[in-house]
């Protein structure tokens, strides 16, 4: 059995439990969802098996690279019955009113962009973090949802959880005590985007008779075509920023989320490129350290060469919580241990995991309900302050500080 068997099998055993445990979606008309970049995020996958749950259409699917785009169109076909309109250009999706909601899916550096369009077209957004790479599109796509009625779900998909619930509650209970310290270490041998492309690289690599190249770059420097940088942009910096975007993020807005905080007041970085010695551009290891204004520290690592001595955990005046990692299958556990206090968390108590639904889902039910979604707006702008600040320490080799009266960041 190859593994597109496989995977189109479990897609198919994926839809029909979804489809049996269906709940009434509610008033309302059929939501038709754009899905936009077709690539290994899985979100269209997602939207499939929320079909009849969510009561959605997918009625667009757009890439930049044809054989992904003609996939993905085939998927929707094969599973939901329709046949979804095809485009690599962005624009065409948000130019058709039949459109309700876009899930964007894209490379980093599109994210803002195509958020502020689709605002501007009027539709709905679940738009992948991060939200932003530099504070001056980060104000531009803060402001623009603000100023609009439209629903926005940051893709940090943690935040729902059941652990993640379960923890914050505990947290807001008191029982950790106060908050001291949050730390991860979050390693692996080999830099994720070696999985994606490069010269080591044993998958399908694009021609360029079948991408859209200037429509990836968006508003790069034009160049001629490369399919490295093309399938392994994760890697490169004018399109990503390596671990501080793609995994500090998760965890940052993890801590943000659990502890109820905004964007941190100071952060310091170190970091480089020790390893991997190729032709990608971001570090392959990092340290950052994170200073939050409500009078706790953040500590925040990534080394790709080794795969060991991944932990998460809480540090509070009445015990700490080990959170496994962030992983939402294991039980993350409460114990007494580093506390001194009299009132310290006695034996090891379990974190209650709370009832929760998909991430997704939350966007579509939003939709309807025109509720906030578990990660608005909000959650993205202080998550990009956060790796914002950390990319500029770590290139600038500076303390970077955030003043949230004026909006900037600035060495201090």
């Amino acid at each position: 059995m190859n593994h597109s068997t496989l995977s189109r099998r479990r897609l198919a055993g994926s839809v029909l439990a979804a489809a049996a445990y269906s709940r009434a979606s509610g008033a309302g008309d059929r939501v038709r969802v754009a899905n936009i970049g077709c690539g290994r995020r899985g979100l269209l996958k997602e939207l499939i098996q929320l079909k009849d749950k969510a009561n959605i259409e997918i009625a667009a699917v757009c890439d930049t690279w044809r054989q992904k785009r003609e996939k993905a169109a085939l998927d929707v076909k094969e599973f939901t019955g329709s046949d979804p309109f095809q485009t690599a250009h962005f624009s065409e999706v948000l130019a058709r009113k039949d459109i309700d909601a876009v899930v964007i899916g894209t490379p980093d550096h599109l994210h803002c962009a195509m958020l502020i369009e689709a605002i501007k077209a009027g539709k709905d957004v679940y738009v992948e973090k991060p939200l932003a790479m530099n504070m001056r599109e980060l104000i531009r796509a803060y402001d623009a949802v603000k100023h609009s009625d439209r629903i926005v779900q940051m893709g940090t998909q943690m935040r729902s959880y059941p652990n993640s619930v379960g923890a914050r509650k505990a947290i807001a209970a008191g029982e950790l005590g106060r908050i001291l310290k949050v730390e991860q270490v979050r390693n692996s041998y080999s830099p994720y985007w070696m999985s994606y492309g490069g010269s080591a690289f044993q998958g399908q690599k694009p021609e360029e008779a079948d991408v859209d190249w200037k429509a990836f770059l968006g508003d790069r420097k034009a160049r001629p075509f490369d399919p490295t940088q093309y399938q392994g942009w994760y890697g490169f910096r004018e399109f990503s920023r390596g671990p501080h975007t793609n995994l500090m993020v998760h965890f940052i807005d993890m801590v943000h989320y659990a502890t109820s905080t905004g964007p941190p007041a100071r952060v310091v970085a170190l970091g480089g490129i020790y390893r991997w010695k190729n032709e990608f551009t971001n570090p392959d290891s990092v340290e950052v350290a994170l200073e939050y204004p409500e009078g706790f520290l953040v500590r925040y690592c990534t080394v790709f060469g080794t795969g060991a001595g991944n932990y998460a955990k809480w540090f509070g005046s009445r015990g700490t919580l080990d959170a496994k990692n962030l992983s939402p299958s294991q039980k993350w556990v409460v114990s007494g241990q580093g506390s001194g206090e009299p009132d310290r968390v006695q034996g090891e108590v379990e974190i209650v995991p709370v009832d929760t639904v998909p991430h997704m889902q939350n966007f579509l039910e939003c939709v309807r309900t025109r509720q906030q979604p578990i990660a608005p707006i909000e959650a993205g702008y202080a998550h990009s302050v956060a790796v914002i600040m950390a990319d500029e320490a770590l290139t600038t080799g500076r303390r970077m500080v955030y003043d949230p009266a004026k909006r900037e960041v600035h060495p201090g």
